[in-house]
């Protein structure tokens, strides 16, 4: 680890260990808009109490700066948004509630075994995987939840349109969706009235389509996205309940 850090205590605190961010840019820019998109889906909504973190250490054990883990993105409701460091958890009200993972084959043992356990242990409620390359996961978007600390399988509805999946998040109130085809983008649309709202979560509307069996691109309504954002070709996500926050 690098040894640039935060002190606390007397301990330092690394906040990089000078590795890349992401397995290829592909993975790095789905990571980044998925981040991104849920802050200004919050933003939105005036939920100044909810932390979208990306990609930072997460210290979740005082004075041991080897317990640590890197989230690519997470979601804790109830503590105050903001951008940080580093995320310790006894500097703060609690851990997160969701962690995504954008995943590879390359980190395959560490998403699905030491990750997941350490989420586990920490009381993350959801822990979902993306492949945004469908590499390994089938489907690539996949989702857990958390019960009597061991993490069972979210139901996935499988969408007729596309062969893609639906995964619905509580902690979100949001209905997650892979656009099919294998390594497609993410997308979503809302429950309630099938049609494209508003940007995030895992359907983020800038995770790009890295397979080389993807066969197209779908087009979507951009009308809904953020600004900086429509000019962006992916997908949307959206919630399922536009009053649940």
């Amino acid at each position: 680890m690098s040894r640039i850090g935060l002190l606390d205590d007397g301990v330092v605190y690394p906040t990089s260990d000078g590795q890349p961010m992401a397995e290829t840019e592909v993975h790095g820019e789905c990571m980044m808009y998925v981040a991104s998109a849920l802050r200004w889906w919050f933003r939105k909504h005036g939920r100044d109490d909810v932390h979208v973190g990306s990609n930072n250490f997460l210290y979740y054990e005082r004075g041991n700066p080897r317990a640590v883990v890197s989230p690519d993105v997470y979601v804790v409701v109830g503590a105050p948004a903001g951008l940080r460091d580093t995320y310790m958890l006894w500097n703060e009200p609690k851990g997160p509630d969701l962690v995504l993972e954008v995943t590879s084959d390359s980190t395959r043992r560490t998403d699905e075994r030491r990750k997941r356990d350490i989420y586990a242990e920490l009381g993350v409620r959801e822990y979902f995987l993306y492949d945004p390359r469908a590499e390994y996961l089938v489907p690539p978007l996949q989702g857990w939840r958390l019960h009597e600390g061991e993490y069972g399988v979210m139901p996935a509805v499988t969408m007729l349109s596309n062969r893609g999946v639906a995964v619905a998040s509580e902690v979100l109130g949001l209905e997650l969706r892979d656009a099919g085809g294998g390594g497609s983008p993410l997308s979503g649309t809302d429950a309630t009235t099938s049609r494209s709202s508003v940007p995030a979560s895992p359907s983020a509307s800038a995770c790009p389509a890295g397979s080389p069996r993807s066969t197209a691109n779908r087009p979507v309504s951009r009308e809904h996205l953020p600004p900086n954002r429509r000019t962006n070709p992916a997908a949307s996500a959206t919630s399922r309940d536009r009053d649940r926050w």
